[in-house]
């Protein structure tokens, strides 16, 4: 890989439509009640999307996320070495940021804070969960993993940044529709996702790149 992409971070088909979600989700938070942000997605469903959602949620856990971060690391155009110190600490390191906060704040979630779980749409099948629901782990996984695809697209394939950006945000989505988790939750562990992945692949990639123009310039003297 060339020292050129190496330290070439932005891919604007990401984080465009990332800014504007930064924009809009903080606009609804300060327009609408948790209650009404929730339910306007918790309560709108069908049989389909019940199946749907369920399995696009699983986009956000390490069950999935480890396993093809390992697998890429035979295709794409990276060292070895470097592609697993990216994908480790732009993965690892907001992970536990957001654990830190689910300990610390300890919200309850939807179905423990209305008494009343009827009121919210739960299907037998579906985890139920009552607490540490501030941020949201999920939404977090699911930004850090796709915001770090999005950085190792060979450039022929940033535009596929904008899919990312949308298969994250659908698992945002699922965390709601499944009762799990309220939209502050969710719009936070994005934010920690996803700026977190980015200052942390940057700091690595611009050691990497003096690091190597050091390296060069010793073996030139040498």
């Amino acid at each position: 890989m060339t020292n050129k992409n190496q330290n070439s971070v932005f891919n604007p088909y990401f984080f465009i439509p990332f800014m504007a979600w930064v924009v809009i989700g903080g606009i609804l938070l300060t327009l609408f009640t948790r209650e009404e942000l929730f339910f306007a997605v918790n309560r709108h469903f069908s049989p389909a999307a019940n199946i749907c959602f369920y399995y696009i949620t699983w986009m956000g856990q390490g069950e999935v996320i480890v396993p093809v971060l390992l697998a890429l690391m035979f295709f794409l155009p990276f060292s070895k070495k470097t592609y697993f110190l990216n994908a480790l600490f732009t993965n690892i390191i907001p992970f536990f940021i957001q654990q830190l906060l689910k300990v610390y704040f300890n919200h309850p979630r939807p179905l423990s804070r209305y008494a009343n779980k009827y009121w919210v749409h739960m299907e037998p099948w579906w985890t139920v969960l009552m607490s540490k629901s501030f941020p949201s782990g999920h939404s977090e996984g699911a930004f850090s993993f796709f915001c770090f695809l999005a950085f190792v697209l060979p450039k022929e394939l940033k535009i596929l940044g904008l899919p990312l950006f949308f298969m994250a945000l659908s698992v945002c989505y699922s965390r709601m529709y499944l009762g799990a988790h309220f939209f502050e939750d969710v719009y936070t562990g994005s934010l920690i996702g996803a700026l977190t992945t980015t200052l942390i692949f940057s700091i690595l990639n611009r050691t990497s790149l003096r690091l190597n123009n050091i390296t060069t310039t010793s073996r030139g003297n040498g």
